[in-house]
């Protein structure tokens, strides 16, 4: 009878916090018996259920650790007890773990940081490290925060064991400056990033002979912020992804005139135009990354690309505000300029100090837009209370008021075309309210707010039976006039009309809240709440309306209550966006984060209108861009 030598109890039944390290029993069995028979391991004491074994022995049998000498008979081999040496030896190696420093596990219980720490200061981590002293994890939150660190693919687990991707290692990157750690810790931790993605960009630049130190600096710092890992599942190949950037990185602003195609870059880098073509559009225009790039068309065929935030995009900012503060004290002097006499200042300090001066023309069509981004990122940066900050908000929301069509001969042209169109269309077709909507919805675009005023008047007349909805546009041109006393009237005599219309008490709150009437406007939307308890959107907007008085934390409560209620209604898109931005505020970035993802998720899904969808998407896009909390001054 054979007498089978079987490991200690430490090793099969390690404690009741950590499960049995089956490859270590495997193969302490084989190293300490000539051969192993498959009952052996399902016998006391270890008692392996044969489900299990089959699970770890095929492994290692493919590793080369075990191998099998005949019909359910194994022993080890040479590597194997090398690697079962290796496992024996992780038993005396706890000490030898890096732990996260007192800042980090003092601040609170932020398990998720914690694991996010540890995966990426070792090699790799076991679950029951995580439930030991320093950190004794409890195994409900570790479980959690562990599922959600894989699900958001920071982390993978292999052979029982949790190790870092390079998407987590960019998440720790962000995830360091929430802590108050001194200058130096953060250079060295951003330091291994920086020194990992070096190494690897070197033999690219090697194979591809990328040699200018501006190309090879503007690369590094895109690769450092684009991750690979986001795109790997459709965009294979990361030298693909490399060879994209480097596309990017070597058209900007800096080297014009000199110019590579996107055919002349396919072909020396040996990409495929098409992918080249699809992936540019997708970091450039589509946002990919929530990391904004502009670009500048030079005719017929020339596109230069720079990013915000970067060196360039920097200066021209800070010309630009202050060309535009500029014009905003004087004017309160009697000093008039026009949008145009404002854009050509601009561009004469622009052209003699960062950009080309054969650039001008293009720089002249790029401007308003420039001008629109900033005055809008300004206008949503947050609820901003000091004097500075009011001035400043103050002088932006009007110049996105003031920027009229003459700023710009190539808007005017479209304008023009556009309801010309639409006048055509008109005489064909008479009744037509949809088209009526259209120019009202193009003559608002352009700030042509009284030729609205009367237009809506006159669809009133032909189209009665809308009175409601033509009104409630007409209020809303009204307020866009800063006429919201007026538009407020036009909503309390459609109220006294219809009184069993509930939306249109909704449309009071809104009114009385663009009033600062708060106490007026909870009152409504409270009694409205009342009346209809179900329905989700009324809640919505309750949200909205606490979230316009500042009012983040109770705002969160009315958000979820709508998506309780209507988590499949229309609206319910803009309820996650508005429900990120508020846990932004709050500080709470994770849950902003997720959120305001789900939000963009949901526009593109089932918005259809164009100008609503690049609306929304903007607006997320914007706050993902910001890695930090929105900061409220008081």
């Amino acid at each position: 009878m054979r007498n089978v030598k079987y490991p200690p109890e430490k090793i099969y039944s390690p404690s009741k916090w950590k499960r049995p390290n089956y490859d270590h029993i495997i193969l302490w069995m084989l190293n300490n018996n000539e051969m192993c028979k498959w009952a052996d391991f399902c016998k006391e004491p270890i008692e392996i259920p044969p489900g299990t074994l089959s699970r770890h022995l095929e492994p290692l049998k493919r590793k080369g650790f075990v191998e099998k000498v005949a019909r359910g008979h194994y022993r080890i081999t040479p590597e194997g007890k090398k690697e079962f040496h290796a496992l024996s030896g992780t038993k005396k190696k706890a000490h030898q773990l890096n732990y996260p420093p007192e800042v980090i596990i003092k601040s609170g219980r932020n398990y998720f940081h914690w694991i996010l720490w540890m995966v990426y200061n070792n090699t790799y981590c076991k679950r029951s490290e995580f439930l030991e002293d320093p950190l004794s994890i409890n195994q409900s939150s570790l479980s959690k925060n562990l599922n959600s660190l894989i699900e958001k693919g920071f982390v993978i687990k292999e052979d029982g064991k949790y190790v870092i991707t390079r998407a987590g290692k960019s998440e720790y990157s962000k995830m360091l400056q929430n802590y108050d750690l001194d200058r130096q810790t953060i250079l060295e931790e951003e330091s291994k990033r920086v020194d990992e993605t070096t190494k690897k960009t070197f033999e690219f630049f090697s194979k591809f002979k990328v040699t200018n130190d501006n190309i090879r600096y503007r690369f590094i710092n895109n690769k450092l912020k684009l991750d690979y890992s986001k795109v790997s599942n459709i965009l294979k190949e990361e030298v693909d992804f490399d060879k994209v950037l480097l596309f990017i990185s070597t058209n900007h602003p800096d080297f014009y005139p000199d110019y590579i195609s996107f055919d002349e870059f396919s072909r020396f880098y040996h990409i495929k135009k098409k992918t080249l073509d699809f992936w540019v559009d997708e970091i450039v225009e589509n946002d990919l990354f929530n990391l904004k790039f502009f670009k500048l068309e030079v005719f017929p065929d020339k596109c230069y690309y720079f990013r915000s935030n970067d060196k360039l995009e920097r200066i021209l900012r800070a010309i630009t505000e202050d060309h535009i503060t500029k014009y905003t004290f004087l004017a309160k002097f009697g000093k008039s300029e026009t949008m145009t006499s404002i854009i050509d200042d601009i561009l004469e300090e622009i052209c003699s100090k960062i950009f080309n001066e054969d650039l001008r023309d293009q720089l002249k069509d790029f401007l308003p837009e420039y001008i629109r981004v900033l005055a809008y990122k300004i206008e949503t940066k947050g609820m901003l209370k000091d004097t500075y900050d009011k001035l400043e908000g103050l002088i932006w929301q009007n110049m996105s008021d003031i920027i009229q069509i003459k700023g710009s001969n190539k808007l005017e042209n479209q304008y023009k075309e556009k309801i010309k169109e639409i006048d055509n269309e008109l005489e064909s077709d008479p009744m037509n309210l949809d088209l009526y909507y259209s120019k009202i919805r193009i003559l608002v675009y352009f700030n042509q707010y009284n030729l609205s005023l009367t237009l809506l008047d006159e669809i009133l007349e032909n189209f009665p039976e809308n009175e409601k909805d033509i009104k409630i546009k007409k209020a809303s041109v009204l307020k866009k006039m800063k006429r919201v006393e007026s538009g407020l009237e036009l909503i309390n005599d459609l109220i006294q009309k219809y009184p069993k219309d509930h939306d249109l008490l909704s449309y009071k709150a809104y009114w009385l809240q663009f009033l600062d009437r708060k106490e007026e406007a909870i009152k409504v939307i409270q009694k409205l709440i009342e009346n209809e308890p179900d329905k989700g959107i009324y809640y919505d907007t309750y949200g909205e309306i606490l979230m316009y008085f500042e009012e983040y934390e109770e705002a969160t409560k009315k958000f979820v209550k709508a998506m309780v209620l209507g988590s499949h209604d229309w609206y319910i898109y803009q309820t996650y966006i508005k429900l990120g931005i508020c846990y932004k505020v709050l500080g709470n970035l994770e849950f902003g984060t997720e959120n305001l993802k789900k939000g963009r998720s949901f526009v593109i899904k089932s918005v259809n209108d164009p100008d609503t969808k690049k609306k929304w998407l903007s607006i997320v896009d914007l706050f993902l861009s910001d890695n930090g909390p929105i900061e409220v001054k008081l």
